[in-house]
């Protein structure tokens, strides 16, 4: 049996969607910005789709633009508030994505000052001393995710939101795991940025959106064209933001139902876990379906000899999961976010991530399969 259960890392492109891009690929090639009949016709299919994003996110068409990904939104998001916005203070955590991470200690490095909001052994954030960060420092950007890619734990939004707004602070979240896997309501969250990868959600990869509030006004990242009303240079990726708006529609149309799946198989693997292996735990609260992202479960196992092979083991076995994120996974570093936990350094972890396409049957294996390595005669002292 082959299983996949890597679908935080990038999920399966749904059929409907390869469909829905196939004419943009073959047939409709002419380039957006060319002002001929072939040009209007692209142009016409990238507004179609900033629409319908907009639409399901309840913002105007005008606050959506196209990127090569979370990343590049990221970055842009970040990177041109501080300047545009005389930003002297920027707010994260350690537990961030790199893509916000190593973007905030790039500004640190030329002199913006930077301040670790505090965790607890969860890894979930301390929002007392968010406030108090936020209250004693003007100019300041806030910048956390919604969910963490890693150990699955949820930011409540609304609540850092208002937060912000009382103290005039900028609010920039990273929303690449739980975008079109929650209903985002963008007038309601008090969001001045989020981002999506399509790529997270059953699209194509290497496109995502940058949600801009209305209410700012940041100059481009990438320049050297007028692309993206003069906000991104470069001539669009024309069937990836079709592929985007449709995996997008699809996700919403079919929100409950697919959630209501995913959950069944996160219980069931918590449930078979506990059963089988003895001292299982589970990293951060990625247990705790009410403040976990229900498409991951972050698993912490009993010591052994033999848990620097898991992954290792597990492919063999033909089973796709990842030991953190996936963009960390040639690092020899080990996860930035693990490390951040109070965590017995002896026990290995494991990241299981589901989507639409899992299945019991797959769950059953995999739980099968690892337990196998952790028998009792094989556990170390």
């Amino acid at each position: 049996m082959k299983v996949y259960f890597d679908n935080a890392a990038t999920t399966a492109i749904d059929q409907d969607v390869f469909e829905a891009m196939k004419p943009y690929m073959l047939e409709h090639f002419g380039n957006p910005s060319s002002i001929h009949s072939h040009g209007r016709q692209v142009r016409t299919a990238i507004e179609r789709s900033r629409k319908k994003v907009a639409d399901l996110l309840n913002a105007a068409p005008a606050e959506i633009f196209f990127t090569s990904g979370g990343t590049e939104a990221d970055n842009t998001a970040i990177r041109c508030t501080v300047s545009e916005k005389g930003i002297k203070h920027i707010v994260t955590s350690k537990v961030e994505h790199h893509a916000v991470l190593h973007t905030v200690q790039s500004l640190e490095k030329r002199g913006i000052k930077v301040s670790y909001v505090d965790l607890n052994d969860k890894g979930q954030v301390d929002l007392n001393h968010l406030e108090s960060l936020v209250k004693n420092n003007p100019d300041t950007l806030v910048t956390l995710m919604h969910a963490n890619n890693e150990i699955g734990n949820l930011l409540d939004l609304n609540k850092v939101g208002d937060m912000c707004e009382e103290y005039g602070a900028c609010f920039h979240s990273d929303t690449v795991q739980s975008m079109a896997h929650y209903k985002h309501d963008m007038p309601n969250l008090k969001l001045d940025f989020a981002v999506g990868s399509a790529h997270k959600f059953h699209g194509p990869k290497g496109i995502g959106f940058l949600y801009i509030n209305h209410k700012n006004k940041i100059h481009p990242f990438i320049h050297g064209g007028a692309q993206e009303r003069n906000m991104r240079g470069g001539t669009e990726n024309v069937y990836g933001i079709v592929g985007l708006a449709k995996a997008m529609e699809i996700a919403y149309a079919d929100m409950d139902a697919h959630r209501k799946h995913i959950e069944g198989l996160k219980i069931r693997m918590i449930e078979k876990l506990k059963a089988n292996i003895d001292g299982v735990q589970f990293n951060g609260v990625s247990d705790d379906l009410d403040n976990s992202l229900y498409t991951v479960l972050s698993a912490c196992l009993p010591p052994n000899d033999d848990n620097d092979m898991l992954l290792f083991n597990l492919d063999i076995a033909g089973i796709s999961a990842s030991g953190g994120s996936a963009c960390s996974s040639g690092s020899s570093i080990g996860s930035h976010v693990l490390a951040e936990l109070n965590r017995d350094q002896n026990r290995g972890a494991i990241r299981f991530s589901f989507s639409k396409y899992n299945t019991l049957e797959e769950v059953d294996y995999a739980v099968e399969k690892l337990s196998e390595l952790y028998q009792p005669e094989t556990t170390s002292a």
